[in-house]
């Protein structure tokens, strides 16, 4: 039998460490789980164990990720309404929770010294933003829109979501109290409200334009490398003419400044990076899951929202971007038109100076050249 390489010896382990891991955690919890115990369990010493994950939490995240990836997808959705759509991701949210008999832990349950640590808190904060922001632009894509565009819907997912982790919380310290019809039952009605939502960033006229670039853009590869979209579950384009953020998990909301104000049709891909990647990236990995899963049973295709989402835990697609060090506060954008980055902008407000430059060079295109340079 042939000797497996340095490579394959370490996916073996790391495989090997999971598995242990989520043995651990379902016997013990995660409060007596232990590092040590973990190891025992998997075979291999404590440093191997941290040779593969940062501890015990990171751990944790990556075997609720992993089972949240792996889970069965559900049929997809009928063409709904609003609130039918905030009802049915209600249900499938629901049955999640501790509140149904033998429910697996998941993002929205996790316990609360996982989260009792801003590392974990403000990431874990702007990934339900993300969801917001996901969740809202899928109900715009059911709702009739109004003079060309349909009316935001982000506060009322915000809402929903509020609603839903309230019921979480509840269902841990209250068992009992949480009705699950109820729950559905209310965010039924929250789609049919009108929360006046508008799409305003107040730091709109203080963002400087984008730098006006020509380079190439490495990360248009080919299609054997293009990276995985965390929604829709299929490689990106990265060639595609469009704007590229970098971001890091404590800047996602952002991202909306490019989908808002990008020219239409182009496409809008996040690229989430981490300076704590072995420990954050998985509850990225968790939550975008547990979304997809809800978004599925609530949403049919042609209302999914067009953003883009990949990760980049080793930081490879945000050094094509040009960004080399990257922390939770990283916000850089690009604009790519035909494999060459044509603008980039860097720190806050990046996102929405980017594609607001391209929108306004889509215009002056459109317009035969009149009103201005082409970034």
């Amino acid at each position: 039998m042939s000797r497996l390489t340095r490579a394959e010896t370490q996916q073996r382990n790391r495989a090997g460490v999971l598995s242990a891991a989520r043995a651990e955690f379902a016997a013990r919890g995660y409060r007596e789980a232990t590092v040590d115990g973990i190891a025992e369990r998997a075979g291999l010493t404590r440093g191997a164990v941290y040779s593969n994950f940062p501890g015990k939490r990171a751990l944790y995240f990556a075997v609720l990720a992993d089972d949240a990836e792996r889970a069965p997808e559900p049929p997809p959705a009928p063409a709904r309404t609003p609130g039918e759509a905030l009802g049915a991701y209600a249900r499938a949210t629901m049955a999640r929770l501790p509140v149904a008999t033998g429910a697996p832990p998941s993002g929205l349950d996790l316990a609360p010294e996982v989260l009792d640590d801003d590392r974990v808190r403000r990431p874990f904060a702007q990934l339900l933003k993300l969801q917001a922001i996901l969740l809202g632009l899928a109900l715009e894509g059911l709702a009739p829109a109004s003079r060309g565009r349909a009316q935001r819907r982000v506060r009322v997912a915000e809402a929903a979501l509020t609603t839903l982790q309230g019921a979480s919380v509840l269902a841990q310290t209250s068992p009992g109290f949480v009705e699950p019809f109820h729950i559905v039952a209310t965010c039924e009605h929250l789609g049919g409200l009108d929360l006046h939502d508008r799409w305003q960033p107040l730091y709109a006229d203080y963002v400087a334009p984008p730098r006006p670039a020509d380079e190439p853009w490495p990360a248009a590869g080919g299609e054997e490398s293009a990276p995985l979209d965390a929604v829709h579950g299929e490689p990106v384009d990265l060639r595609a003419d469009g704007v590229v953020a970098v971001l890091g998990l404590h800047r996602l909301a952002a991202i909306e400044d490019a989908v808002r104000a990008a020219p239409p049709g182009a496409q809008v891909t996040a690229v989430l990076v981490s300076g704590a990647p072995g420990e954050l990236m998985p509850l990225a990995r968790l939550m975008l899951a547990e979304f997809r899963r809800c978004l599925c049973a609530a949403f049919p295709r042609r209302a999914w929202p067009g953003l883009r989402i990949v990760y980049d835990e080793s930081g490879a697609l945000a050094a094509a971007a040009g960004v080399d060090a990257v922390s939770d506060a990283t916000e850089s954008a690009v604009r790519v038109v035909s494999g060459r980055i044509t603008a980039r902008a860097e720190g806050y407000g990046a996102c929405l100076a980017t594609a607001r430059a391209a929108a306004a060079s889509t215009a002056s295109a459109a317009g035969g050249g009149r009103g201005g340079s082409v970034v």
